[in-house]
């Protein structure tokens, strides 16, 4: 007797529908098409996972040199002279700062130059 993979096909098929819905056209219809389709996507989605961490460090330090500038300091004198005074934040809690409370920050930007 031959084994019939209906069940488990089906249940295959299924799944690449359903992570296919809303492409367009046959992307969305037809299963081979539709498979290569999913498997693309999720390539992207892998590599845009990667890629925020980039894409959000760049966005932290432009907002840091912007706030530095004010304050007569560029990005890289600024990250230099916290390390010689020992103050130890990363740069997602700097741009925090750099957006949200100036004052602190430019109490940090002091402590920098006096180091410097």
């Amino acid at each position: 007797m031959r084994i019939k993979r209906t069940v488990n096909a089906v249940k295959k098929r299924r799944k690449i529908f359903r992570l296919a819905k809303g492409y367009f056209g046959c992307k969305s219809k037809n299963y081979r098409i539709a498979r290569q389709a999913v498997m693309k996507s999720l390539q992207y989605a892998y590599v845009g996972r990667k890629r925020r961490k980039r894409d959000m460090r760049s966005l932290w330090i432009a907002r840091i040199n912007a706030e530095a500038r004010v304050n007569g300091l560029s990005y890289s004198k600024l990250m230099h002279g916290l390390k010689l005074a020992g103050i130890e934040l990363n740069r997602k809690s700097l741009s925090e700062l750099a957006v949200s409370d100036k004052n602190a920050f430019a109490t940090l930007c002091g402590k920098a130059k006096a180091a410097l």
